[in-house]
């Protein structure tokens, strides 16, 4: 079976990271610095970019500038796919299995119970058992002032209808759609990392992504739903179209144009190198903007990071050892256990941070909560390839 081997060779430096990746903590807090400034010397700046977007009954549904940068946050990922070897993965086998079982039969549901536990119970009156957020009014839904939907009230704000929840709750449903997002192209860098094996790391990151364009809608709106934030479907459908399948696409197709006209040297050696750090910088200048509208939050209670890091981090480390275990149990090699444990641990924050802008909007609690999910990432999955390179005596 021939696999891509694009993920060891698209600009890494000799120990695996190039400096976007390398430093991208380092660049999240820049970015959280750089946003509450330009909150505070320009509020009307991010404001007028957020304006930009399409209009479903009055109300902001697609931001054009984010969307812009979430498209250029998901096609280098997406133009990496080898779709040949994503046919052949069946002869892969149980790491595969495993992962897809982790990611979409134990992940999601215990991300809700963890965030739902920490959130809504250990850590809400430190939130603020009475703090509001106002999130879209959903795509679709057309409710009168005063109406209630779930958990929330409708009002007026500014002119446009919006709902107003529970703080505790966006910050929730922004954990929820981190926990329905497995596996990001970082995971190629923490297997590689890991030492495991890269060929199968980006076949079962290419199957995720797949599998995200059915199981990502329907897991969404049925956990969000039961934490008493609905949203309609088309909603979910709607996201997943732009900031997964049109990427996903244009990957396709352009990876496939590229590839008969210049080569695959070519597209390695050239195309990719120059795509590099693309993704990371279009996910640099979202945050900047997430955080331009969350510059008062943090400034008032600085500890919000923490409250929302607190879950997140638990459920890492939790889905990682989990999958860690099964994979010894299974009785598979360590270069296929290793990839396989990253991937469940990893989180898809890209399509999470743009679900979650395009359901409840760029000022939202659920844009905070995901943003959180990068900011943790890097440190985080670091210290899980630690403990994999330690541990490689208990595998075969």
């Amino acid at each position: 079976m021939s696999y891509c081997t694009e993920c060891d060779q698209d600009g890494k430096s000799e120990k695996g990271l190039n400096i976007f990746e390398r430093y991208l903590t380092l660049w999240v807090a820049l970015c959280i610095v750089g946003g509450i400034i330009l909150g505070k010397i320009a509020p009307g700046f991010a404001h007028f970019l957020d304006g930009l977007a399409i209009y479903v009954n009055e109300a902001p549904v697609v931001s054009l500038p984010i969307a812009l940068c979430l498209f250029f946050m998901m096609y280098p990922i997406m133009v990496k796919i080898d779709f040949a070897s994503v046919i052949q993965a069946g002869k892969s086998g149980k790491p595969v299995l495993l992962t897809l079982f982790v990611n979409w039969c134990i992940k999601p549901f215990s991300m809700y119970a963890i965030s739902l536990l920490f959130l809504g119970t250990l850590f809400r009156g430190f939130i603020g058992a009475e703090a509001v957020d106002l999130v879209k009014m959903p795509f679709g839904l057309d409710l009168p002032v005063g109406a209630t939907h779930g958990a929330g009230t409708v009002v007026m704000h500014e002119g446009i209808k919006m709902l107003q929840v529970p703080l505790w709750r966006s910050y929730f449903a922004g954990c929820i759609l981190l926990g329905i997002a497995p596996c990001t192209a970082m995971v190629l860098v923490w297997g590689f990392l890991a030492r495991g094996n890269d060929g199968l790391t980006l076949v079962m990151v290419a199957i995720n992504s797949l599998t995200m364009l059915v199981l990502y809608g329907v897991l969404g709106g049925f956990l969000l739903g039961v934490g008493k934030l609905p949203v309609p479907w088309q909603a979910l459908l709607l996201s997943i179209s732009i900031y997964v399948a049109l990427p996903l696409l244009a990957g396709y197709f352009s990876r496939k144009w590229i590839l008969a006209a210049k080569g695959e040297a070519w597209f390695r050696e050239k195309f990719l190198h120059v795509l590099t750090p693309i993704t990371i910088i279009a996910l640099l200048i979202t945050l900047v903007l997430l955080f331009s509208f969350k510059g008062e939050v943090i400034l008032g209670n600085p500890l919000t990071i923490l409250w929302i890091a607190v879950p997140l981090f638990i459920q890492t480390c939790l889905i990682f050892a989990i999958s860690y275990t099964l994979a010894r149990l299974l009785g598979l090699r360590y270069v296929d256990a290793a990839p396989a444990a990253m991937i469940g641990a990893s989180n898809h924050f890209e399509v999470a941070i743009a679900t979650a802008v395009m359901l409840f909007g760029l000022s939202s609690g659920a844009a905070l909560a995901t943003v959180v999910g990068v900011l943790i990432e890097v440190p985080v999955m670091l210290m899980l390839v630690r403990i994999c390179l330690k541990t490689q005596h208990w595998f075969i």
